[in-house]
C-alpha cells in the first residue's frame, strides 16, 4: 500500500472500480508473465473509432485545482496496437502513438482513421528499449521529437511532420542528443516540452546504478535542454544538461498549473515513487530507495509498494496527477495539494503505459499488454478515453 510523508501517512481508503461500458467489459486480471528481456511483439493492425462528440456536461477546467477522478466512462479510441509506449495529441485533432518494437509512429484522427505515419530509422529494440517517448512543441514548425534506443546508445531526434490531419508524413531524422547510455532495462525514455519551452527527458540508470550519483553522467537523471539539444544558460550546473539526479528509472513527466514539475519513477524491490522535481535536487538512488529521511536527498511525495504501482506515464489535469501503472494494473490519482491517493481500474484494463491530458479535459490512457510481460485481452493494446469529474 502507498506510504506518505507526515500528514499523508493515514491508511489508504478503498475505492470502487469504475464501471466499464459493455464494449470494453473485461474479465478478471490474468496473472502477469514473468519476463526478463521481452521478445518483440508481433506487428498488429490497429483500428480506430471516431472520438465521441462533446456532451452537455462541461469538461473540467484543466487550470482548476479541484481534485478530479474518473467518472466511470471508458471509451475505446484505438485497438490492435503492438507494445505502444507514448501518445501525444496534436493541434490538428489527430494523435500520434509510438510502438516500441516496430519503431512505428501512428496517426489516429478524430474521425476514426488510424494509419502509419512512418518508421523511425535507427531504432534497435530489445528488452525495454526501442521507440519510446515522443513530444511535439507548442506552436512553431510542425515537428515531432522522439527518444529511442539505437545500436550503441539511447538518443533524442526530431523529424519534420509534413501533410495535414489524416496524411501526416515524417521527414529526415535530425539528431538532437546522442550518447545517452542504454541497456536492456532502465532506459527511461519519456520526453516532454515544459511550460518554459525547453525539452525535458527522463533517463534511467541503464543498470549502472552508481552513475545516478555522478553529475558528469547522463544516466539516472532528468535532463533539460533547448529544442536543439544544448544546455540552457539557467540550468542548475553551467554547461550541463542535468536538471535533477539520483533517479533509477523515471518514465513519467508532467507539470501542474503553477509550473511545478512532477515525475514518476520505478524503484527496485521496495518502493516506487512520485516526486516533485526541483532544479538541481538529488532524489537519492541508489543510496536511498523511497523515503530515506536523509537531508542530502529529496523524499518522494508518495511511495508505493512495487506490486501496487510500477509507474510509467503521468498526466496532470486540474489539481490531480494521474499515474499509469504497469505491474499494479491501475490508475493512481494524487492531488497536488495532498490527500490520500485514489486507485481506479484495478485489474480492469491490464498494464497501463501512458496517461495524457486530452484537449477536451478528459484523460487518454495506453494499455501495455502485448509487450511480452502482460496477458493480452481481445483488442489489445488500446488507446482509451476516460471522462473526468470531481473526485468523490
Amino acid at each position: 500500500m502507498p506510504q506518505y510523508r507526515s500528514a499523508l501517512r493515514s491508511a489508504l481508503r478503498s475505492a470502487s472500480r469504475p464501471a466499464l461500458r459493455p464494449a470494453l467489459a473485461l474479465g478478471a486480471t490474468a496473472a502477469l508473465l514473468l519476463a526478463g528481456c521481452a521478445a518483440p511483439a508481433p506487428e498488429r493492425t490497429p483500428a480506430a473509432v471516431p472520438r465521441p462528440p462533446a456532451t452537455s456536461t462541461p469538461a473540467p477546467d484543466p487550470q482548476a485545482v479541484e481534485p478530479l477522478g474518473p467518472t466511470g466512462e471508458v471509451e475505446m479510441l484505438v485497438s490492435g496496437l503492438s507494445a505502444p509506449w507514448s501518445v501525444v495529441p496534436l493541434a490538428n485533432g489527430s494523435a500520434l502513438i509510438t510502438e516500441r518494437d516496430g519503431a512505428r509512429i501512428l496517426e489516429a484522427t478524430a474521425s476514426g482513421e488510424v494509419r502509419e505515419v512512418g518508421t523511425v530509422p535507427g531504432v534497435v529494440p530489445g528488452g525495454e528499449g526501442g521507440l519510446l517517448g515522443i513530444a511535439v512543441p507548442e506552436g512553431g514548425a510542425p515537428v515531432v521529437y522522439a527518444y529511442f534506443t539505437a545500436a550503441d546508445d539511447n538518443r533524442i531526434v526530431r523529424l519534420p511532420l509534413g501533410g495535414g490531419a489524416g496524411s501526416l508524413t515524417l521527414g529526415e531524422v535530425e539528431e538532437v542528443l546522442t550518447g545517452i547510455p542504454k541497456n536492456t532495462t532502465h532506459n527511461g525514455g519519456r520526453i516532454a516540452f515544459g511550460p518554459d519551452g525547453m525539452l525535458y527527458a527522463t533517463v534511467g540508470d541503464a543498470q549502472q546504478v552508481d552513475a545516478a550519483q555522478d553529475p558528469a553522467s547522463l544516466s539516472g537523471k532528468i535532463l533539460r535542454m533547448t529544442p536543439d539539444g544544448a544546455a540552457p544558460d539557467d540550468n542548475p550546473m553551467p554547461g550541463s544538461l542535468v536538471y535533477s539526479m539520483g533517479h533509477r528509472n523515471p518514465q513519467g513527466l508532467a507539470w501542474d498549473s503553477e509550473g511545478g514539475m512532477w515525475a514518476a519513477e520505478f524503484g527496485q524491490n521496495t518502493w516506487d515513487e512520485l516526486n516533485r522535481i526541483e532544479p538541481g535536487a538529488n532524489y537519492g538512488w541508489p543510496i536511498v530507495e523511497g523515503e530515506g529521511g536523509d537531508d542530502r536527498f529529496v523524499d518522494p511525495v508518495v511511495q508505493w509498494a512495487t506490486d501496487d504501482a510500477s509507474p510509467s506515464g503521468i498526466a496532470i489535469v486540474g489539481g490531480t496527477v494521474f499515474i499509469a501503472n504497469l505491474r499494479g494494473e491501475r490508475l493512481w490519482a494524487v492531488d497536488v495539494d495532498g490527500g490520500e491517493p485514489r486507485p481506479s481500474f484495478v485489474g480492469e484494463l491490464g498494464r497501463l503505459r501512458d496517461a495524457v491530458a486530452a484537449p477536451d479535459g478528459s484523460l487518454w490512457m495506453l494499455t501495455n499488454n502485448t509487450d511480452g510481460r502482460g496477458a493480452p485481452r481481445e483488442g489489445d493494446d488500446r488507446l482509451v478515453r476516460i471522462e473526468l469529474g470531481p473526485a468523490a
